[in-house]
């Protein structure tokens, strides 16, 4: 075990050394293993977007077995998926890679301006797939976060009990926010502490924008003079915000983007403290080559291989 690594885990300390076990799992694992920098792949989007809107950029993801061997030939710490598919594929790369299986989702067929997922697996689910973690959405700003947050408590006090990490997607969004708050820098490091404050061993957020919402907390940017100009900048708060940086920060790729777009919030992120991406649909709707070439460089620029 690396340094860093043994460093990590000390910030969980009240957690069993089965959680702890999965969560150097993930850390030592993947061309990234063992830097305390992470590169994940999550496959949710099928069910969160639709198949087409999903897939139909690179038809080869149509197919679950595809998103295994992506995960797996580019190195990734960790593969993340709803139920159905790590169950239609799990059996042909048994220990390959660790997983996330991702507890809950919402699909797109309904609109609503306040979210909420549905449960659509169980912990007992990812013990039974061999997981090394569960995922769960919450959506703070929404009018039903009281619910989700109940939900997320419940989940990660039974998959710490039964020896697995936890990881909370915290996605602002609802009747409480406008659209450009829901990447505004006051709530996205709000969104960061709630999660952490649930429990989150892992927590993924949106990267935010200089954008504040709310104005009782631009008294305070102000006030205090908290840096946000750069985005490294506004990384650093966000893991400041996450118990000052003792919990493992990754944030969202977001939607296909040009590819030096992404490398320079990669740069950002790791210059800002950040611990990695979880990398969906700039990864898996590419050819498989490019695919793998992206993933590469993102992983060089966290290693720092790359400047």
């Amino acid at each position: 075990m690396t340094e860093r690594v043994r460093e990590i885990l000390s910030w969980y300390g009240s957690d069993t050394p089965g959680t702890r076990a999965n969560l150097a799992r993930m850390l030592h694992h993947g061309r990234l293993g063992g830097t305390g920098k992470m590169v994940i792949l999550p496959v949710d989007q099928g069910f969160e977007h639709g198949p087409a809107r999903s897939f139909a950029p690179n038809p080869a993801g149509y197919d679950p077995d595809y998103h295994f061997q992506l995960a797996i030939e580019a190195g990734c710490n960790a593969y993340a998926a709803p139920l159905g598919f790590i169950e239609a594929s799990v059996a042909n790369f048994l220990g390959a890679i660790p997983l996330i299986l991702k507890l809950n989702n919402h699909d797109v067929l309904h609109e609503e301006t306040d979210p909420l997922s549905s449960v659509t697996s169980s912990v007992d689910d990812a013990l039974r797939l061999g997981c090394a973690a569960v995922g769960f959405t919450i959506y703070p700003g929404s009018a039903h976060a009281r619910v989700m947050y109940q939900e997320a408590r419940e989940i990660a006090q039974e998959a710490k009990a039964k020896g697995l990490a936890v990881v909370i997607w915290s996605y602002p969004r609802g009747s409480g926010l406008s659209k450009e708050g829901e990447t505004a820098i006051d709530v996205v490091s709000y969104a960061a502490q709630i999660a952490a404050q649930l429990g989150a061993h892992i927590i993924k957020v949106k990267l935010p924008t200089a954008h504040i919402e709310f104005a009782e907390a631009q008294k305070v940017y102000q006030r205090y003079h908290v840096p946000i100009e750069t985005l490294a900048d506004r990384v650093r708060h966000v893991v400041q915000s996450a118990f000052n940086g003792k919990r493992i920060v990754i944030f969202s790729g977001g939607p296909r983007s040009e590819d030096e777009t992404f490398f320079q919030e990669a740069r950002a992120i790791r210059d800002g403290g950040g611990f990695g991406s979880i990398v969906g649909r700039n990864s898996f709707q590419r050819q498989k080559t490019e695919a793998l070439a992206f993933l590469r460089t993102v992983m060089q620029i966290y290693a720092g291989e790359i400047q």
